[in-house]
């Protein structure tokens, strides 16, 4: 079953990257497979299908999940980091998507540091400037992605957002083409270490819109996984 979804969502992650009219349409989709409140039985059958990111949401959760799991595969955390949980998520996480923060990035470099580590990390953008998500408003973007390229163990690969949960999904696309447009732009930033080159956005109900805007990343759960179990 799990195997079957992943594949409609692969057929469909192609579709919309041939339907994309601003950004390359032979340039990769990356899938992160979102396994938050799913067991570790359906991850290793949506990994033995082909899926080789997931992604989860809470430290907790994911710490559990990484020492049952028997399978190598990529971690992303693309939920809420708190500075608390710092030391964590970077001893797990491959990639951060949710940087929000000086106070953060602060934070998580100096806890790389303590283990000798790189951390790759995304700056989470609130580019419709909702009050309920968390991220940079897109003016303070170009002082915090300085800040960030010069820090030793942090190193920064590009912008994650998350758009409104509109009644109308097509209604997201103007967001997502602006989305676009801002990590265009910041990838000519004269920056030193950092390599801007994935744009994450779009999520089961909205990732077709975001590929064929230009997203080169997608975080999908339940189109492949079912409803969650909680």
């Amino acid at each position: 079953m799990i195997a079957e979804k992943l594949h409609e969502v692969e057929s469909e992650i192609e579709r919309s990257r041939q339907n994309r009219v601003r950004a390359n349409k032979n340039a990769p989709v990356d899938l992160v497979a979102v396994t938050k409140n799913h067991d570790v039985n359906a991850m290793r059958e949506a990994i033995d299908a082909g899926v080789t990111i997931v992604g989860e949401n809470r430290i907790q959760e994911a710490m559990k999940k990484h020492e049952l799991l028997d399978r190598k595969v990529s971690w992303h955390l693309i939920g809420h980091l708190q500075t608390n949980k710092v030391n964590q998520a970077v001893q797990l996480f491959d990639l951060i998507h949710s940087v929000d923060s000086d106070h953060l990035m602060t934070a998580l470099d100096r806890a790389a540091k303590k283990i000798h580590k790189v951390q790759d990390i995304l700056l989470q953008v609130n580019l419709a400037r909702e009050d309920s998500k968390f991220g940079i408003y897109r003016e303070d973007l170009p002082l915090l992605m300085q800040k960030v390229d010069a820090m030793d163990h942090l190193h920064l690969c590009g912008l994650m957002c998350i758009a409104p949960n509109y009644e109308q999904v097509e209604d997201c696309r103007p967001l997502f083409r602006e989305m676009y447009e801002i990590f265009q732009r910041v990838q000519e930033m004269p920056l030193l270490t950092s390599n801007i080159k994935y744009l994450s956005m779009g999520m089961t109900h909205d990732y077709t819109i975001a590929i064929e805007e230009g997203a080169n990343m997608v975080r999908v759960g339940t189109a492949i996984f079912g409803a969650r179990q909680y």
